[in-house]
């Protein structure tokens, strides 16, 4: 009783402080705080659902970068779990009320595909389908299925889907994949506002637009060579690229050694060479290429420096990782287990100064946990 006197003192004596001094303390917290505050009573959310609040809060919350985790025990809980460049802890965000609305199973498997702005898309194993889940307004829907049919969650590849939210505050967004059909590359498009799905065949071709206005989606990734389709704007055709590595001494080198690992997503390719330590590997490099729009094929970016590598390099059994270009910078993320422990680990490129930046995450805590979905994302506000 005295824990529950003393939160609604600290509450009530926050409140009594001026309004500018209460804005400046909650445009320092991150999204996830700002909403649990605008619970605590009705003077904060009041407060927070000022206009020019949501506006200045936009602002800066759009900036930031968040990496996504979606973990999932066993006919225990399903949350998702937030880290912001911007702050210093994890988030936890429970969305099995939200699911629930659409997912009538609770033994159901839900893996998280992509997410971007407040938008989550998550795949349903049994039941074929795509949920959206507005995590700020607790929209949930299903997207009808697209025209391939239902999709189990082994269809769906990082690479070769996008999610883009209207610039608009409607909520509305559109939902990309590519997809060899009969041998050839098609684009197929779903709308929100629209409800409805729309399909563009990719061809040959050289494109003359800028890489910032584009968009890949990956058909098929191999070593020697990947089929990856650039997407521009809604009047041009979607083009289809056929990376390689420069030379065959290259191709030979990435091809026939087995200790390499590849990475996709943007254009991008993420080369992580490992060695051998007893039962288990440890990383001894990690590269960057992007396509080149001269050539069409895979240009050197940049390696991570040795010393960062010796710093991240513990011995792992398994390893994922999750590649995102934009905005002048590459964010790549690791995910290894050794023995039932998660690893994660950020890296990102600055392109015009040519760093590399660690991003020190503090313990997910996802030690027995299932990982279901993983995931960058940016442009979360509040509306």
């Amino acid at each position: 009783m005295d824990e529950y006197h003393s939160s609604d003192t600290n509450a009530l004596g926050f409140c009594l402080l001026p309004s500018e001094l209460i804005q400046s303390i909650l445009f320092s917290l991150a999204l996830p705080e700002i909403l649990r505050m605008k619970l605590v009573n009705k003077f904060l959310s009041y407060l927070i659902s000022d206009q020019d609040f949501i506006r200045q809060c936009n602002l800066r919350s759009r900036s930031a970068t968040w990496l996504f985790v979606y973990k999932k025990r066993w006919r225990r809980d399903a949350i998702l779990h937030g880290f912001s460049d911007q702050s210093n802890r994890w988030f936890k965000i429970c969305i099995e009320d939200l699911i629930k609305q659409v997912v009538f199973y609770p033994d159901e498997d839900i893996y998280l595909l992509t997410a971007s702005g407040n938008i989550f898309l998550f795949a349903s194993n049994s039941q074929k389908a795509v949920i959206a889940v507005n995590l700020v307004s607790k929209a949930v829907k299903k997207i009808p299925p697209c025209p391939l049919g239902p999709r189990g969650t082994s269809s769906w590849r990082r690479s070769g889907m996008k999610l883009v939210p209207e610039s608009s505050d409607s909520g509305h967004f559109r939902f990309l994949f590519v997809e060899l059909v009969g041998n050839s590359p098609v684009v197929f498009e779903y709308n929100s506002e629209t409800e409805k799905w729309q399909c563009r065949e990719a061809r040959e071709g050289k494109g003359n637009f800028a890489g910032n206005d584009c968009m890949f989606l990956n058909a098929h990734n191999a070593p020697q060579e990947s089929l990856v389709v650039a997407i521009g704007s809604e009047y041009i055709p979607p083009l289809i690229l056929r990376p390689r590595f420069g030379n065959r001494e290259q191709q030979a080198s990435w091809v026939n050694v087995s200790d390499r690992r590849h990475v996709y997503g943007d254009g991008h390719v993420m080369i992580m060479r490992s060695r051998d330590q007893r039962r288990a590997k440890v990383l001894c490099s990690i590269e960057v290429w992007g396509i080149s729009l001269r050539s069409g094929n895979w240009e050197y970016v940049s390696n991570v420096p040795s010393e960062i590598v010796e710093q991240i390099g513990k011995p792992y059994g398994v390893m994922i990782g999750c590649l995102e270009a934009r905005n002048g910078r590459i964010r790549v993320v690791l995910m290894s287990n050794y023995e039932g422990s998660w690893d994660i680990i950020w890296l990102t490129y600055h392109q015009q100064s040519g760093v590399w930046n660690w991003v020190l995450l503090p313990d997910c805590k996802m030690k027995g946990a299932n990982l279901a979905g993983i995931t960058f994302s940016s442009g979360l506000s509040l509306t």
